[in-house]
């Protein structure tokens, strides 16, 4: 979290009640800069939106009254809404009639980088874990042939995984790969990802063309996704070259919108 400023409402005392100091937020110490340019509500949204990427706000988690967070942070209820508004509006908190405002599971943000997805939440904190729904061989079909540069109806191995967080659904991922010399099992796949095991097999990854779309879930999708059918789905279709240039991967990856997104880093051509 930032430190608070010193010139901002002090935090409540330790051993403060939780309708005293606002539910959830009794042990977070927010706070607001009045010198600063950035808009009141904002450093609020700000603050929150971190405790809860961070775990110090967990899913479940009552923020307490508008009102006795306005008053300790000596803002306006306006601006308190405002800030909660702006994290209702992200999919962070979910107004609840008779409950009041609730942290709801945050998204998995991803940045675009050539890395697995289990290594991605693993170093996030974020309990992954696997089910293999089907590891067979194959022959390629066109397209499949097209993006792993081999004749059409060359034997391929098929990979197919619902990965989940901390429980919760999250992807459902199809990997096709060439014979590389791979042996992969079930249990293996449930045990870890599969750029892991494509390492320690001595296949070293070095660049990949991906392509994000986005389209509705079909209903055994949705039923895998626990979504409804019609749910929107990101998709993600990427072909990955080893360091001899070989491609070593084709895979086709579709995601529930409503918990993942992808983070892209974006600079001005000079």
């Amino acid at each position: 979290m930032r430190p608070t400023p010193p010139d901002v409402a002090p935090a409540p005392a330790a051993g403060a009640s939780e309708a005293d100091a606002g539910g959830a937020l009794a042990s977070l110490h927010l706070g607001v800069d009045r010198t600063s340019p950035v808009p009141l509500y904002h450093q609020l949204s700000q603050q929150l939106e971190e405790a809860i990427e961070q775990g110090a706000l967990l899913p479940g988690a009552l923020l307490g009254n508008e009102i006795d967070l306005a008053a300790r942070l000596g803002l306006s209820r306006p601006t308190v809404r405002q800030a909660i508004q702006a994290l209702v509006d992200k999919g962070l908190l979910v107004r609840r009639r008779g409950v009041g405002t609730q942290v709801v599971q945050s998204k998995v943000r991803r940045s675009l980088e050539l890395s697995s997805l289990y290594d991605d939440l693993d170093a996030a904190g974020q309990s992954p874990s696997t089910r293999v729904l089907s590891v067979d061989r194959v022959p390629a079909d066109a397209a499949v042939a097209a993006a792993l540069s081999v004749p059409e109806g060359t034997e391929v191995l098929r990979l197919e995984r619902l990965r989940s967080t901390n429980g919760e659904p999250l992807a459902v991922m199809c990997n096709y790969l060439p014979d590389v010399g791979l042996a992969l099992s079930a249990p293996a796949l449930e045990r870890t990802g599969l750029y892991r095991l494509m390492r320690s097999a001595g296949t070293t990854l070095h660049s990949a063309h991906q392509t994000i779309g986005a389209r509705s879930a079909t209903a055994a999708e949705a039923a895998l996704l626990d979504e409804a059918p019609g749910a929107p789905l990101l998709t993600m279709r990427r072909i990955a070259y080893d360091t001899t240039g070989r491609t070593v991967e084709y895979a086709s990856h579709y995601y529930r919108a409503s918990r993942y997104s992808f983070e892209l880093q974006l600079l001005v051509r000079g």
